[in-house]
C-alpha cells in the first residue's frame, strides 16, 4: 500500500505504508542512531513527532520487550529507507512492522531519507504529515494541495506541553540493586517522560528511586525525604511546563539536584534563564561533548530541539560545564552556591555510547558531600 509524506511547505514523499493503517501528524525529525530502532520507538521525548532514521536498514533484529524505554511506542510515525520484514535475531518475539500495528502507528519505508533530511536540515524541522492513498481508508482521495493545508493546521511542538501526555500518574518505587553493594541513598525522580534506562543506571549506582508524577508539588516530593531530586527527560516546549519550573525553582537549596535533558532546560527555567528552539535539533548517539572541567570529548547521546540561552543564565549563579562542538549550543551547567547540576544529552544512552554514565556517579558523590 502506498502513502504520501507531506510537509507543511509542500515538500511531499511517497513510499509504501506498513504498521498501522492510518494517517497522523507531527513535526518531523531525524535520528542518525545505527542501531536503537526500538529504544528510539519507545523514548517519551519522542511524543508529538514522526522520527525519521538517518540509517538505511530498520527492522532487521526485530522487537524485544526488555529494550523498551516505555510501555507502548510513543512516536506518531516512522519513517526508514529500507524495511525489513523478516528479523533475524534469537533475542526477538515480534517483527517491527507487527509491533507497530498492534500500537497503531504507521510507517513508512522506500523513502529518500538523504533528501528528506537534507531538507529538514536546511529549512529545518518543521510539522507533516503520513496519508495513505488508498481509497479504502478515506472517504474521497485528497489532492496535495488538501493535504499541505490539513498538515499547516495541524498544532506544533512550540508552546506545547507534551509532558502531560507522557508522565505516570501514580508513584512508584525501584529498590537500589548496586553491584558490590553500596550504602543506598533516596531520589525522588520527578517523571516528565522518564526513559527505563535512567531508572536502571540511577538504581545500578546506588539509588532508591521513587518515582513521581510531573506535577506533584514540591512540598510533597520533600515529604517523602529524599536525599536528591532528579528531574527526567521529556518532550515538547520546556517554557511551558511551567508547574515543573515552579516546583524545581522551590527545590533549589533544598536537596541535591540532577537533570538530564528536560531537566537541564527546566532547571535553567526555574534560574530566570530562557530556551528556544533548535533549528532542527539535536537526535543520535554520535554528538561531541567537551567537558570543560576535565578537558575531556565525551561522544553523548542527544534527543532535543530546545536549547538553554547560555547568556540568559547569570555568571554569578551557574558554571558552565559542557559544550557541544558541532554548534557550540550549551550542553551542561552546574550552580555555584548550591549541590546542582545538570546535562542536555543522555549519559544513560539506549541507544548510544556510554562516555557519560560517570554522572550517575557524580550524582551519588554529590549526595554522600552534602550529608557531610
Amino acid at each position: 500500500m502506498t502513502a504520501r509524506l507531506v510537509l507543511e511547505d509542500g515538500f511531499i514523499l511517497e513510499g509504501k505504508l506498513f504498521g498501522a493503517v492510518k494517517t497522523c501528524t507531527g513535526e518531523v525529525v531525524f535520528n542518525t542512531s545505527m542501531t536503537g530502532y526500538q529504544e528510539i520507538l519507545t523514548d517519551p521525548s519522542y511524543a508529538g513527532q514522526i522520527v525519521v532514521m538517518t540509517y538505511p536498514h530498520i527492522g532487521n533484529y526485530g522487537i524485544t520487550s526488555s529494550d523498551s524505554e516505555a510501555a507502548r511506542p510513543q512516536v506518531e510515525g516512522f519513517i526508514v529507507r529500507d524495511f525489513s520484514g523478516l528479523p533475524s535475531n534469537w533475542r526477538s518475539e515480534e517483527s517491527l512492522n507487527d509491533y507497530l500495528k498492534r500500537h497503531e502507528i504507521p510507517a513508512l519505508s522506500g523513502i529518500d531519507t538523504r533528501a528528506l533530511v537534507r531538507h529538514i536540515r536546511s529549512k529545518g524541522a518543521m510539522r507533516g504529515m503520513i496519508f495513505s492513498t488508498d481509497e479504502a481508508n478515506c472517504t474521497k482521495r485528497l489532492h496535495n494541495k488538501e493535504l499541505i493545508e490539513m498538515v499547516r493546521k495541524s498544532p506544533g511542538l512550540l508552546g506545547a506541553d507534551l509532558v502531560k501526555r507522557v508522565s505516570r500518574r501514580e508513584a512508584m518505587t525501584y529498590p537500589a540493586n548496586a553491584a558490590p553493594p553500596r550504602a543506598p541513598h533516596h531520589i525522588v525522580a520527578y517523571d516528565f517522560g522518564i526513559k527505563q534506562n535512567i531508572i536502571r543506571s540511577l538504581t545500578a549506582t546506588g539509588f532508591n528511586v521513587t518515582v513521581i508524577p510531573a506535577n506533584t508539588p514540591a512540598e510533597k516530593a520533600l515529604a517523602l525525604e529524599p536525599d536528591g531530586i532528579f528531574l527526567s527527560n521529556g518532550p515538547g516546549d520546556p517554557a511551558a511546563v511551567d508547574y515543573g519550573i515552579e516546583n524545581t525553582r522551590k527545590l533549589i537549596g533544598k536537596a541535591p539536584i540532577f537533570g538530564i535533558c528536560l531537566g537541564h532546560q527546566i532547571v535553567a527555567l526555574a534560574l530566570g534563564g530562557r530556551t528556544y528552539k533548535l533549528k532542527f535539533g539535536h537526535r543520535g548517539g554520535n554528538q561531541p561533548v567537551k567537558n570543560l572541567i576535565t578537558g575531556k570529548i565525551e561522544i553523548t547521546s542527544h534527543n532535543h530541539g530546545f536549547s538553554v540561552d547560555l547568556k540568559s543564565l547569570k555568571d554569578s549563579e551557574v558554571e558552565f560545564t559542557h559544550v557541544n562542538l558541532n554548534d557550540q549550543t550549551l550542553e551542561g551547567f552546574r550552580l555555584k552556591n548550591h549541590p546542582v547540576f545538570c546535562v542536555q544529552y543522555h549519559p544513560e544512552a539506549a541507544p548510544g555510547p556510554h562516555d557519560s554514565a560517570y554522572l550517575f556517579e557524580n550524582f551519588y558523590k554529590l549526595i554522600e558531600e552534602s550529608k557531610t
